[in-house]
């Protein structure tokens, strides 16, 4: 049922935007800009609803509902995401003597003495 809906909300969104491309725009005619579009008419200057404009209708109203239905059951039950989550343990500083070795297995200095100074790589002697 899922999947059925989704392709007829695909077809509807594909049809939904060619529809909406092929119509003209409301002043599609140069009468139409200062008012002579037809004051004699039935419908006004409007015209009467076009073939389009009730294809757009219906696949609008379509659109809408298939978007409804798919949220209604994407829904997971009672369910809600932030239930979920669970937030970071708080880190916790560990005592002094019970600190991790170094990566390379040399050991760490402590606060009152200096790390032992590295072998110099001078490449240019003077």
């Amino acid at each position: 049922m899922h999947v059925l809906i989704i392709i007829i909300h695909l077809f509807v969104c594909f049809s939904l935007i060619g529809i909406v491309l092929l119509q003209t725009g409301k002043g599609a005619s140069m009468g139409a800009m200062f008012g002579g579009a037809g004051n004699q008419t039935l419908f006004g200057n409007t015209g009467a609803s076009t073939f389009l404009g009730k294809i757009t209708t219906v696949a609008a109203v379509v659109f809408m509902v298939t978007s409804l239905s798919l949220a209604y059951i994407s829904k997971s039950g009672d369910k809600s995401v932030v239930e979920e989550f669970q937030p970071p343990a708080a880190e916790q500083s560990l005592p002094a003597d019970q600190v991790p070795a170094a990566p390379g297995g040399g050991e760490q200095a402590g606060p009152n003495e200096q790390a032992p100074a590295a072998p110099s790589t001078d490449d240019n002697p003077q």
